[in-house]
C-alpha cells in the first residue's frame, strides 16, 4: 500500500485517536485518546509532544479564549492549563454517565462550544445536543440520533452540519449565529448503511468546513474521507492507509494540512495487520485551506 504521501504525526497508536484540534497561535495540534483518557499536543516544527492524563474520558476539544483548552469528558466540562496540566471543573456531565458520554464538538463563531453525546447502549436514540455558553450547560435536542458527530458551522454561518453516525446519515441544520438555535434540519447525504454489501463505504464520522465552504468527513470503517460541497455533491475522495478514521482538522501555518485521527481499539488482528497505521495520527497537505477555529468565550 502507498502511503508515500501522507506523514505520520505521532507513532504511538491512539485506541480511539479524535477530535485534531490547530492552534494557529501555538502552531501545534491537539487531538484525544478517548480510551486512553489522555489529551496529547504535537509541534510539527519542533518533534515536541505533550501528553496530559484525564480522570474520565476526554472527546472533544475547544481552544480558550483565555489560554489552554475545553475539554468534554464523559463527567463533564474541564479547563485544561496546557501550560501546567492544571484541570479545573467547568460543569459537570448533564447526563447518566454509565450509559452516556460526550462525543464530538464544535465552536461556534460566537464562541458557544456545542458537544453532542453517544449512548453507549445502542439500543435506542437516546443520544442528546448540549452548548457550553459561559461556562452553562443547556440542551440544544434530544433523541433521534445514537452517536452525535460530525459537528461543522458553513463560512456564513447560517449553516450547521450534524451527522448520526449510526444513522450512516449527515443532516443540515438552519443556523442562527446570534440566538445559537439549530433547526429546520434537512438531510445533507445518506450513507448506504448495509455494511455487507460490496462497495460498502463506512459511515460518517468527524467532519471539518475548509475555507470554500465544502464539508469533509471521516468514513470509519471506509478507509477514506469525502468532500461534499455545500450542496451536497461530492467533489473529492481521499483513500487512507488505514480503515477506521475518526476525524479531520486543517492545520499548518496556510491551513492546507489535514491532520486525522483514526483507531485501533477493537479492531481485528488482521486488520491491524493489514493497516499498520491504525491509531496513528497522520498528516496530508491539500490544495485547499481550511479555516481558523474560533476560541470558546468563557
Amino acid at each position: 500500500m502507498n502511503t508515500e504521501q501522507f506523514d505520520v504525526v505521532h507513532q504511538a497508536p491512539m485506541q480511539v485517536g479524535e477530535c485534531p484540534l490547530w492552534s494557529v497561535a501555538e502552531q501545534a495540534i491537539y487531538w484525544v485518546d478517548i480510551g486512553g483518557f489522555t489529551v496529547h499536543r504535537a509541534h510539527p516544527a519542533s518533534h515536541a509532544h505533550r501528553a496530559y492524563r484525564m480522570d474520565s474520558e476526554p472527546s472533544a476539544l475547544a481552544l480558550h479564549a483565555g489560554g489552554g483548552l475545553v475539554v468534554a469528558c464523559r463527567a463533564g466540562f474541564v479547563h485544561l492549563d496546557t501550560a501546567s496540566g492544571a484541570v479545573t471543573p467547568i460543569a459537570a456531565a448533564p447526563y447518566d454517565t454509565s450509559t452516556t458520554r460526550f462525543n464530538d464538538g464544535k465552536v461556534d463563531a460566537a464562541g458557544r462550544f456545542w458537544v453532542g453525546t453517544i449512548f453507549e447502549p445502542r439500543d435506542r436514540q437516546a443520544a442528546e445536543m448540549y452548548c457550553l455558553e459561559q461556562g452553562k450547560v443547556s440542551l440544544k435536542w434530544s433523541g433521534g440520533m445514537m452517536n452525535s458527530n460530525g459537528l461543522g458551522f458553513a463560512p456564513d454561518n447560517l449553516s450547521m452540519y450534524h451527522a448520526d453516525t449510526a444513522a450512516h446519515r449527515v443532516d443540515r441544520y438552519r443556523f442562527d449565529l446570534a440566538a445559537g438555535v439549530a433547526s429546520e434540519p434537512v438531510c445533507f447525504h445518506q450513507f448506504d448503511s448495509n455494511k455487507g454489501a460490496p462497495g460498502y463505504g463506512g459511515r460518517p464520522d468527524g467532519a471539518a468546513v475548509d475555507s470554500e465552504g465544502a464539508y469533509w468527513c471521516a468514513m470509519f470503517e471506509g478507509g477514506r474521507l469525502l468532500r461534499f460541497s455545500p450542496a451536497g455533491e461530492q467533489l473529492a475522495e481521499i483513500k487512507l492507509p488505514l480503515r477506521c478514521p475518526t476525524m479531520l482538522a486543517f492545520g499548518g501555518a496556510d491551513l492546507r494540512t489535514l491532520y486525522i485521527t483514526s483507531a485501533s481499539h477493537g479492531r481485528s488482528a488482521a486488520e491491524l495487520e493489514q493497516y499498520p497505521l491504525s491509531g496513528r495520527l497522520l498528516s496530508l497537505r491539500v490544495d485547499v485551506a481550511g479555516r481558523a477555529d474560533p476560541l470558546y468565550r468563557p
